[in-house]
This record gives structure tokens, C-alpha cells and sequence, in this order.
């Protein structure tokens, strides 16, 4: 059995390693290596991943146990998506993740699973397809994964990570370093304080944002209104799940 870190031991483990002096040579070292292992990554996450037909990306958190309604609801939408010819991508965790491969399995779709190594919460779930399931040590290799094999994100409820995986996505959508691609959140009330914030203190009071930003965001409650989403955008462009 692995042993467990202790958060706070950890953390300053880190900071005390952070602010050693090191030599020139030792630095060289290290940064040529992490180099190699990141450009490992992105090479072993785009052999397995352009293989995979088109993908709906569903996000959530880790600590969403099993009878919980948000579990359900994430197992049905990955459920519906294979229906429609869609395969699904989640973080290969626990929690919402767990059902969204639970979903796409039990559909008889493809099930990916991206999964990050970390020192709490995250081991890959069984529901995951043998040879779809990737491991990374870089958070910004994942994203790029995510966002690049994705035909829409579906954003139930979680926490700090879930949040980036979001953001991350609105951002690169609206300065347009990637092509325009639904962003769907699920559970109205959970997300309203949310929206609000963003509408009336980042746009109306701020100006931080342009208020048509705001379209990129959609906001449903059900698996059929989220898959729903997901099909009326591809169906403006003669698009099907074989594109």
C-alpha cells in the first residue's frame, strides 16, 4: 500500500526546495529532463488520442459519491451521448467523473480517461476503455487533451479544478485560439450565484468582459437539454458524430 503524504508536510517540503540554491548545472539538468518528460506527455496523449472518434468532455467533482443525484445525472448524460453517436472524456477519477465513464460504457460508447497523478483523490476508475486510459503529471498537458479532442464540455458541479477545466475553456474560445465549441453547464441552481457574478459584477459594473461572452455559456438541468445542446449547434454546420 502507498504511503499517504501529509498535506502540510508536503507543502513545505516544496517551499524549502523551492528556495535551495542550486547550481547552474543542476538546474540545466533538471529542466532539460522535465522538458523530455512533458514532451513525452503531449507525444504518448496524441498517439492514443487521435485515434478516438468524436468526444464530449465531462467535467465534475472528485468528491461526488455514487448516490448522490449528480452522480445519476452525469452517468445518464454520458449514457444519452453514446446514444447519439458520441464518445466521452472525463478526468478518469472519482466522483462525476467516475460516472460519466460509467455512462459512456454502459451505452456501448467510447470511454476515455484522462486521468492526473496526484497525492489525494485521484486513481483511475474502472469504467474507463483498457487502452484509452492515459496518465499525465502535468495539469497544462491534460488541458490540452481536453480542449483539443473535444466536440463540447459538460460542466456539472465541483470545485477549484473543475472551475479551471471551465475557464480555460472560455478563454481560449474567446480570444479565439480555438475554434468555437459548446460549453454546457448542468444544475441551474448550483451555478446561478456564479452566473450572476460574472453578468453583473465582471460585465455590467466592471466591463471586464463583453456581455455577448455570456452566450457561450448554456445552462440546463436535464441529460436531454444538455445533449440537446449538443446536437442543435453541430446540426447548424451538417454535422454528425462521423465528422
Amino acid at each position: 500500500m502507498a504511503k499517504k503524504i501529509d498535506p502540510e508536510q508536503e507543502s513545505e517540503r516544496r517551499i524549502k526546495r523551492a528556495f535551495k540554491r542550486k547550481g547552474w548545472s543542476e538546474v540545466k539538468a533538471n529542466d532539460s529532463w522535465a522538458i523530455f518528460k512533458i514532451m513525452s506527455e503531449f507525444v504518448e496523449g496524441f498517439e492514443a488520442m487521435q485515434r478516438i472518434r468524436p468526444c464530449v468532455s465531462i467535467f465534475g467533482s472528485a468528491r461526488t459519491r455514487p448516490d448522490a443525484p449528480e452522480y445519476a445525472l452525469a452517468e445518464e448524460i454520458a449514457f444519452q451521448l453514446t446514444g447519439n453517436g458520441y464518445g466521452v472524456i472525463t478526468g478518469g477519477g472519482p466522483g462525476i467523473m467516475e460516472a460519466g465513464n460509467k455512462g459512456a460504457q454502459r451505452g456501448g460508447g467510447t470511454s476515455v480517461g484522462l486521468n492526473i497523478e496526484l497525492p489525494f483523490e485521484q486513481q483511475p476508475n474502472p469504467y474507463i476503455d483498457k487502452e484509452k486510459s492515459i496518465d499525465f503529471d502535468y495539469f497544462f498537458v491534460r488541458k490540452v487533451m481536453f480542449t483539443k479532442y473535444s466536440q463540447g464540455f459538460i460542466v456539472l458541479p465541483g470545485g477549484f479544478g473543475t472551475l479551471d477545466e471551465l475557464f480555460e475553456a472560455l478563454t481560449l474560445i474567446q480570444t479565439q485560439k480555438i475554434g468555437r465549441f459548446p460549453i454546457i453547464l448542468v444544475g441551474k441552481k448550483y451555478w446561478q450565484g456564479l452566473l450572476d457574478w460574472i453578468k453583473h459584477t465582471m460585465g455590467e459594473r466592471y466591463a471586464y468582459i463583453n456581455m455577448t461572452d455570456m452566450e457561450l455559456i448554456n445552462v440546463v438541468d436535464t441529460p436531454a437539454e444538455a445533449v440537446g445542446v449538443i446536437n442543435t449547434f453541430y446540426s447548424k454546420y451538417m454535422l454528425k458524430p462521423n465528422f
